[in-house]
């Protein structure tokens, strides 16, 4: 069993390593969770101990297989109980994050099984972000940032960089939700701004904007 910072930290290392193919440092994680360095290391001591986590001094550290099933586990919980509150609930998706940062810690395999095969076994949350199974696999898709995309080129809203409650009810507002095809209909050289059209309309969009959003090339 860990407690529930345990398991922050877990889910924090795993997302790191989802995004680096480089062993993950102390200082990597005290920026993602925001604490100290010396937090950090201290906590890293406690889960080595667990067998979660290789630490190596100076170089930095690695989930064990356990490890990393274990935080796959905890994401997929949080992940199934977003689409929960958001298709059973009708939460926004602007509003789901924190409530899962709560539930995520329930530990019932069964409820959470139960969930999975009650929303008809769901790959994706409401940001776009995939699933992981029971067994901790993770399928994901081939996506780009509204970024890379150039002028006359399309693509599906699939997920979001920043799904911030800000950046969500942002684009709310401007009618861009997963699904949505996006086309690039100029693209500014001065400031790498862009004039999209979703849904017959025009809409200009900061680089900000288009590097946190993940868009399927079609």
């Amino acid at each position: 069993m860990f407690t529930f910072s345990e398991e922050n930290y877990l889910k924090a290392i795993y997302h790191l390593e989802l995004d680096s193919d480089k062993v993950i440092s102390t200082n990597s994680i005290a920026k993602k969770l925001e604490t100290k360095a010396s937090s950090v290391t201290d906590m890293i001591q406690k889960l080595s101990e667990k067998e979660v986590v290789v630490y190596k001094k100076y170089q930095g550290v690695t989930l064990t297989d356990f490890g990393r099933k274990t935080a796959a586990n905890i994401v997929r919980k949080h992940r199934l109980w977003e689409v929960f509150l958001v298709e059973k609930l009708n939460f926004s998706w602007d509003e789901v994050h924190d409530v899962a940062e709560q539930l995520e810690h329930i530990k019932s395999p069964k409820l959470i099984d139960q969930i999975d095969a009650f929303l008809g076994f769901p790959t994706h949350d409401p940001h776009g972000d995939p699933i992981p199974d029971k067994e901790g696999n993770l399928k994901t898709i081939e996506k780009s940032l509204l970024s890379t995309l150039s002028k006359n080129e399309s693509g599906i809203c699939v997920g979001v960089n920043d799904s911030s409650s800000e950046f969500l009810k942002f684009l709310d507002k401007k009618g861009v939700t997963l699904g949505k095809q996006i086309t690039v209909l100029e693209k500014e050289d001065f400031d790498a701004s862009l004039l999209i059209e979703i849904d017959n309309n025009k809409l200009s969009v900061s680089n900000k904007i288009a590097s946190n959003l993940y868009i399927q090339r079609q």
